[in-house]
């Protein structure tokens, strides 16, 4: 009778890194749910991930409209995508051209520094080497379905449903018999949204090519929907896998702020300060009166901690704010480093002027005469 001989090293290191490689594997296979403004639904089985979502949000005062772009990554041919509101929204096709200017008017400025002082890359330590549509308010009353059917087209590669629900579970339901797939956490994660009323934007998306994936920037969608108050929804991002990062850029009658962090790393002001006046293409359109842009990055290193919508606020002051990109370059005079004609060649100069001053004091001193010679006495 055979009996189980105890495994090698080498077996238990191999079984070792087997076992982490399929953590591995499926840690990567998890899909990424979310996003920085809703809830990507990716069908069952298949891997989606939002690595980047950029946003432009204008608001007056009475109305918002958010134009959204996500940039995903994933294996599969479609998926769905579903953002609550706090009113009846209107949806259409973005402008991509917005986000270009948006990127080229709040593009850093570059600019030199110069340092006096040698540093690491300069000689003698470099080696030598020196060279819309009005938003519509909700009916009154409430709707008197668990879910209630607004509307819903086709727009693009996009086909927009617009929800109310009074139930989470029901909202569900609704979501899974029309082709929307539905993560489990989704639903009690919805449960704030209808305690308060909110509705809600559905979005089924597939490429143009049926046989293509869904990867790199999506077309942009554009909603207008009544706000009284500046709200980006956040909250459903807490269930997404990987890291989230926020790009938004925030047109009003003044600079805005989060007024907290929901979670999140601390907001990174790029960019305050007015648009120019006519600078043409789409932004001017989207920007109407709101001439204030401000834009704001933000990491979610740890999406399970957000806790709340972003809501924006008025800034203390309309100062205005430019990221700066320096390039510091070593301080030179004619091509030669300033330090080296500042500080060695003075200590040069003045070291030979010493050296000549003593020798002209050494060669004026007076030489004393040579001791007198005195005769010997005549002898005897």
């Amino acid at each position: 009778m055979r009996t189980a001989q105890p495994l090698t090293m080498r077996a238990r290191a191999l079984l070792t890194a087997l076992a982490l490689m399929a953590f591995q594997i499926a840690a990567l296979a998890s899909p990424a749910y979310a996003c920085g403004c809703g809830a990507m639904v990716p069908p069952a089985g298949t891997d989606l991930t939002v690595y980047d979502e950029t946003s432009a949000v204008r608001w007056d005062g009475r109305s918002e409209q958010i134009v959204m772009s996500l940039s995903v990554s994933g294996n599969v041919r479609d998926a769905a995508w579903i953002m609550p509101v706090p009113h009846r929204a209107s949806v259409e096709l973005g402008d991509p051209g917005l986000f270009s200017q948006l990127s080229e008017v709040t593009a850093p400025v570059e600019r030199t520094r110069y340092h006096f002082w040698p540093g690491a890359d300069d000689w003698p330590f470099d080696g030598g080497n020196g060279d819309g549509a009005s938003a519509g308010a909700p009916a009154p009353g409430g709707p008197v379905n668990p879910v209630g059917v607004v509307g819903r087209e086709h727009l693009g590669p996009f086909d927009v449903a617009r929800l109310t629900a009074t139930d989470p579970a029901a909202l569900a339901d609704w979501l899974d018999e029309n082709g929307f797939q539905l993560p489990g956490r989704l639903d009690t994660a919805l449960r704030p949204y209808v305690d308060k009323g909110w509705e809600y934007v559905a979005i089924r998306l597939a490429p143009a090519d049926g046989d293509s994936v869904l990867d790199g920037t999506l077309d942009p969608l554009h909603l207008t929907f009544a706000s009284d108050r500046l709200v980006y929804p956040m909250r459903l991002s807490r269930l997404a896998r990987t890291e989230q990062h926020l790009r938004l850029y925030v047109l009003a009658a003044h600079r805005m702020e989060p007024r907290s962090t929901i979670g999140g790393d601390t907001p990174e002001v790029t960019y305050a300060g007015r648009i120019p006046a006519k600078p043409g293409g789409p932004l001017p359109e989207f920007a109407g009166g709101e001439r204030y842009l401000t834009a704001l990055t933000q990491d979610f290193p740890r999406p399970s901690r957000i806790y709340d919508d972003h809501e924006l606020r008025r800034t203390a002051s309309d100062a205005t704010h430019r990221t700066v990109v320096w390039d510091d370059e070593l301080l030179t005079a004619g091509g030669v480093p300033v330090w080296l004609l500042t500080v060695p060649l003075p200590l040069a100069l003045l070291l030979t002027a010493a050296a000549v001053l003593r020798f002209r004091r050494h060669s004026r001193r007076p030489v004393p005469p040579p001791p007198s010679v005195h005769a010997p006495p005549p002898l005897g």
